[in-house]
């Protein structure tokens, strides 16, 4: 992580620990001021899932267009 930020490369978090404490929070702040993305795995109601499967797929293709990573997972707004 410290090399991806020092290079100026992207840097994903998907954090997932719950509850978080103040130095969570601190730390992800600090973290996103140096350029790096919070990306929790929260699921997509609006997606209408109708499996974990296809929740996770959601939120596995989510986290890959944050890379330009088009996977055809992710159902698109509208579609």
């Amino acid at each position: 992580a410290d090399v991806a930020l020092k290079e100026r490369r992207r840097l994903v978090l998907m954090v997932r620990e719950t509850p978080l404490h103040t130095g969570h929070l601190r730390t992800m702040l600090n973290l996103s001021e140096m350029g790096a993305v919070v990306a929790p795995p929260v699921p997509a109601f609006y997606a209408r899932p109708d499996s974990l499967d296809s929740m996770i797929d959601h939120t596995v293709g989510r986290m890959l267009d944050l890379f330009g990573l088009d996977t055809g997972l992710v159902k698109r707004w509208g579609e």
